[in-house]
C-alpha cells in the first residue's frame, strides 16, 4: 500500500471545501487546513471578493502551504451575480482559476432550466473546457425542491422520506435533470449529502458514474428536504462504504470535505468537526470494506 504526502493511503487526497468554515471566510479554510493536515483546499467561488481572485487564492495557497486541489464554478442562487450574469462565462472563468492554480477538477452544477441558453451549448462547453485547459469539469449530481420542505422540521421530512421510500412530490429545478449521469458528461462529482435530500442510492449512483467519477464531496444527510452537509458518519448516508470502495478501486481523484460547521460556538468547536471529518475519511480511505464497520 502506497501512502501520499500527508499519510492518506493509496494517494487518495483529501480537501477542505472553504464552504465548510462558514461564516469564517476563505483565508480561514486555508488555515484550517494547515493546521488539521488537509491535502488541499476546493475554492468555492462566492459573494467573498477574494474567493474570486486567482492571484490572492494563490498567495493563501503560498503562504500556508496549502494546495488548491479544485475549484467550485459559483452556480449556487446566492452567487448569481458574481462574475457577471452569464453562467457560460462563470464556468469559462472558473476553468481558467482552476488551470492558472494547477487544480485538476472544476465542481460545476448542472445548469438550472430557465438557464437556456446555457442549458443548451453545456455540454459542448464542458468538453471544449476539458480539451483547452486539461481541467476535470466534473458534474455534480443535485437534488429536487421538495414539497415537505414547507411543512414542519427537518427530522420530520427525513422520517417521511423514509416511510415512502423517496422524495415525494418534488420538481426539479436542472435541466435535464439533477442527476448528471442523464447526460455523457465526461466526468462526475458525488455528493453524498445531496444524495441524502434526493433520495438516491448513493452506491448505486457512483456506479452509474463508474471511471468517469473524479471528484467526491463527503458529507452525510438524514434524507430532510433541504441540503444538510452533516459529519461523514452523522447521517444516513454509506460514507464508510464509498471511501472504502474508491480505496480498493485505486481512486486517482479527491475526495473534498464539505460540510456545515455554521452552528460552531467557536474557532474551537468548528476546528473539532473539521478535525473529525479528516479523520473518518483517512481511516476509511484506508481499509478495505471487509474489514472496517460503518460507525
Amino acid at each position: 500500500m502506497t501512502y501520499g504526502t500527508r499519510g492518506t493511503p493509496r494517494n487518495i487526497r483529501v480537501g477542505l471545501s472553504t464552504a465548510s468554515v462558514y461564516p469564517q471566510n476563505t483565508e480561514a479554510a486555508f488555515q484550517y487546513a494547515a493546521e488539521l493536515g488537509y491535502d488541499g483546499v476546493e475554492v468555492m467561488v462566492w459573494a467573498e471578493q477574494i474567493s474570486q481572485d486567482t492571484g490572492m487564492i494563490a498567495e493563501l495557497s503560498k503562504r500556508y502551504g496549502v494546495p488548491i486541489l479544485s475549484i467550485h464554478a459559483p452556480c449556487l442562487l446566492i452567487s448569481q451575480r458574481v462574475w457577471g450574469s452569464d453562467p457560460a462565462t462563470k464556468l469559462d472563468r472558473s476553468a481558467q482559476m482552476a488551470a492558472d492554480l494547477g487544480a485538476d477538477t472544476v465542481v460545476v452544477h448542472p445548469p438550472f432550466r430557465w438557464q437556456r441558453k446555457y442549458v443548451d451549448g453545456f455540454a459542448d462547453q464542458v468538453m471544449g473546457l476539458e480539451a483547452s485547459t486539461g481541467v476535470n469539469i466534473a458534474v455534480e449530481n443535485m437534488f429536487p425542491m421538495r414539497a415537505d420542505r414547507l411543512f414542519g422540521k427537518r427530522t420530520k421530512s427525513a422520517e417521511r422520506m423514509r416511510v415512502r421510500g423517496g422524495p415525494g412530490r418534488a420538481v426539479s429545478a436542472f435541466a435535464p435533470s439533477y442527476d448528471p449521469t442523464d447526460v455523457d458528461h465526461p466526468h462526475f462529482t458525488l455528493d453524498l449529502s445531496h444524495t441524502a435530500t434526493a433520495g438516491m442510492d448513493a452506491i448505486e449512483l457512483a456506479e452509474r458514474m463508474g471511471e468517469r467519477l473524479v471528484h467526491v464531496h463527503l458529507a452525510d444527510g438524514r434524507g430532510a428536504s433541504v441540503d444538510e452537509h452533516l459529519l461523514p458518519g452523522h447521517g444516513t448516508q454509506p460514507c464508510a462504504e464509498i471511501c472504502q470502495r474508491l480505496a480498493e478501486q485505486n481512486f486517482e481523484g479527491q475526495v473534498v470535505l464539505e460540510i456545515s460547521t455554521k452552528h460552531a460556538r467557536t474557532t474551537g468547536e468548528r476546528s473539532m468537526m473539521l478535525g473529525e471529518a479528516l479523520q473518518f475519511a483517512r481511516s476509511h480511505l484506508g481499509v478495505s470494506a471487509g474489514d472496517a464497520s460503518q460507525p
